[in-house]
C-alpha cells in the first residue's frame, strides 16, 4: 500500500536532504494525527504540492504537530502536455465532481466557465468562495490520488475569456455530442503534427466540457473561430460531471502520461 500523502506549503521542503527532520504542523497535522491516527515508526509522503515529495517516517506524533524524519526527497517532473479541463458551471455540484474525479486521474489545471447555459452564477464574493471551494477540492482529491502536484484552478471565465484561453493553448477541444471526428483521433493526429512527432517543450491542451444544457451553436462558432475543434468523446452522451474525467482518460493514455 503506498504511503499517505500530507502537504506542506510550496517551498517548505526545499533544501532538506536525507536524515533531516521536518515538522509538519497546521490542518494537515491535526489530520495526520486525530484523522489518520499515525504513529511513530509509520511511513508516510509529505509533498509541497509543486513535485516534491519527502518520502519518511514518523518520529512523533504530537498534538498539533508531526515531526518526520526524511528518508528520500524525489523531484517529480511535470507532463510535457499538461491537460487542462475547462469545467463549464454546472447545478448540484456536478462541476466539484468532475474536478474532483479529473483531479485524481491527472488533470494539470482546470478552469472554471461561465458558460451560456450555466445556471450557477460566479458574482462578487460569491465569485471568490466558490473559486477558493475548487481549490480545496482539488487539493483534498490530489492528497488522496497521493499527487505531489495540486492542479491549478485558474480564475473563472466568462465566453470572451476562454476565447482567449483557446486561443493561447496548443490545443482546444470541445467536447460535443453532434461532432463527426472522435477526440481519439483528433489527439493522435495533433501529437503525429508535433515536430519529430513527439513534444518540443512544454504544451497545453485544453479539454471543454460544458453545463447540463449543452453547448450553445454560438458558443461553438466563437470558439471555433479562437482555433477549438469539436471532437466526440464516444457512443454516448455524458453527463458534465462525467465527461470531462473520461476525456482525461482517454488523453492520458493517447500522449503516453499512462
Amino acid at each position: 500500500m503506498s504511503n499517505p500523502v500530507f502537504f506542506a506549503p510550496a517551498g517548505a521542503l526545499d533544501g532538506l536532504v536525507p536524515g533531516d527532520t521536518f515538522v509538519l504542523d497546521g490542518a494537515e497535522a491535526r489530520h495526520a494525527v486525530t484523522v489518520k491516527r499515525l504513529e511513530t515508526g509509520e511511513a508516510v509522503d509529505i509533498a509541497d504540492g509543486t513535485g516534491r515529495r519527502l518520502v519518511g517516517k514518523v518520529l512523533e506524533a504530537g498534538q498539533g504537530t508531526l515531526t518526520v524524519e526524511a528518508v528520500e526527497l524525489r523531484e517529480e517532473p511535470r507532463a510535457a502536455v499538461r491537460l487542462v479541463l475547462v469545467q463549464a458551471l454546472a447545478k448540484g455540484d456536478r462541476d466539484e465532481l468532475a474536478i474532483e474525479t479529473a483531479t485524481e486521474l491527472g488533470v494539470d489545471a482546470v478552469i472554471p466557465w461561465q458558460s451560456e447555459r450555466s445556471i450557477v452564477r460566479w458574482k462578487g464574493e460569491r465569485a471568490a468562495k466558490a473559486h477558493a471551494k475548487w481549490q480545496s477540492v482539488v487539493s483534498a482529491a490530489a492528497k488522496q490520488a497521493r499527487r505531489a502536484w495540486i492542479p491549478e484552478v485558474r480564475p473563472a471565465v466568462d465566453g470572451a475569456g476562454l476565447a482567449k484561453a483557446v486561443a493561447a493553448a496548443d490545443l482546444a477541444v470541445i467536447l460535443h455530442e453532434d461532432a463527426k471526428r472522435p477526440l481519439r483521433a483528433a489527439l493522435a493526429d495533433w501529437l503525429e503534427g508535433l515536430p519529430d512527432g513527439g513534444t518540443d517543450g512544454v504544451r497545453e491542451v485544453l479539454l471543454l466540457v460544458g453545463p447540463e444544457g449543452g453547448i450553445t451553436p454560438r458558443e461553438v462558432t466563437k470558439l471555433a473561430d479562437a482555433g477549438a475543434v469539436t471532437a466526440l468523446l464516444g457512443n454516448h452522451v455524458l453527463r458534465s460531471s462525467t465527461a470531462g474525467p473520461a476525456a482525461i482518460v482517454l488523453a492520458s493514455d493517447i500522449l503516453g502520461r499512462w
